[in-house]
């Protein structure tokens, strides 16, 4: 299996300071700094791109598991929203809220969420986030 890499660099102080996070792919590089962190500033931040991965993922994982039970997807469209919080001295990652919507031929609401439910415990960046204290999925189906 293939290696992925990401990188970062970061001047100066953390409050005055910043930086630029990039994909090894070369697909996204952008600034980050406290601002874009722990603020409302412009910029990227790690949270941000914890949630594209996880709402990638999610939806990939979402996809093999409903073609495995014979329900090939038209879509699936999953948001993703990392809460940072302050934990004691730190900030720690406590919750991840995924939402998503599919669009599937065949298939009951119970089923869908059901399916979505392995999806959200088996894809592999919900597994690297174990940590997490809480992971939540609201799944719809589209009518």
């Amino acid at each position: 299996m293939p290696k992925r890499t990401g990188s970062a660099k970061w001047e100066g102080s953390i409050g005055e300071g910043g930086g630029t996070v990039a994909l090894g792919s070369g697909a996204f590089q952008g600034p980050y700094s406290f601002r874009s962190r722990f603020e409302e500033g412009d910029g990227t931040n790690p949270e941000e791109l914890i949630a594209a991965a996880h709402a990638g993922c999610f939806s990939m994982a979402l996809s093999l598991i409903l073609g495995t039970a014979g329900h090939e997807p038209e879509s699936i469209e999953t948001d993703a929203t990392v809460r940072l919080s302050k934990a004691g001295d730190g900030f720690a990652i406590d919750r991840i809220e995924l939402r998503t919507t599919g669009r599937v031929p065949g298939i009951d609401a119970d089923e869908f969420r059901r399916h979505a439910e392995a999806a959200k415990d088996n894809c592999p960046v919900s597994k690297a986030l174990s940590g997490v204290d809480e992971i939540t999925l609201d799944a719809e189906l589209a009518g």
